[in-house]
């Protein structure tokens, strides 16, 4: 397993190991003591997975105050996928991290809490897309920020996206309240 820090070093692009043979592949996806070692400590508490079609965008989602850190895994299609830092205070806040992810690949994207997380499904296939999150799901906590925000400046490769309605009409970041928001904390 190999962690690499993206642009934002809180957000980790993890590249696991596929072993192939003429039966299909094996593939270990999680380990708890691999990932602490790569400082992903969890504990992750629930497993989601989604299914969406060629064209969807979903996003942009997080939980506040009870925020979710996201392992982010695709088994089957391909993402563009995207982590905004939307913590108050951060030197990053406003900026986003993207990755693109597929099913071939035996990558993962790992987002801590205090970002906010979309995807695209590229291509002509549906992508399964499974999310390990650090906290249950909080419907009070839920909040969106407007995937094509344009402050953002995400270069989605989407051109006429299939989204939800609460996706659609979600605020920019910038109509967020502070309360809405959570804080940035130095590292340790």
């Amino acid at each position: 397993m190999t962690v690499t820090p993206l642009s934002i070093p809180a957000v980790r692009l993890i590249e696991t190991t596929r072993y192939p043979d003429e039966r299909g592949f094996f593939r270990e996806v999680w380990r708890g003591s691999r990932y602490r070692e790569a400082g992903i400590t969890g504990p992750f508490v629930q497993d989601n997975v989604s299914r969406s079609r060629p064209g969807v965008v979903r996003g942009l989602h997080y939980q506040h105050p009870e925020g979710q850190g996201k392992l982010i895994d695709v088994w089957a299609g391909r993402i563009y996928d995207v982590a905004v830092d939307i913590r108050r205070g951060s030197p990053t806040f406003g900026q986003y991290v993207e990755a693109t992810l597929n099913a071939d690949a035996a990558q993962q994207l790992y987002i801590p809490p205090g970002f906010a997380h979309g995807f695209a499904v590229l291509g002509t296939a549906e992508a399964l897309v499974s999310y390990k999150c650090t906290r249950e799901y909080a419907p009070a906590c839920e909040h969106t920020i407007r995937w094509n925000d344009p402050a953002l400046r995400i270069p989605w490769p989407v051109d006429t996206p299939l989204l939800s309605p609460s996706d659609r009409d979600a605020p920019p970041l910038d109509a967020c309240s502070d309360d809405q928001l959570p804080v940035y904390h130095e590292p340790a």
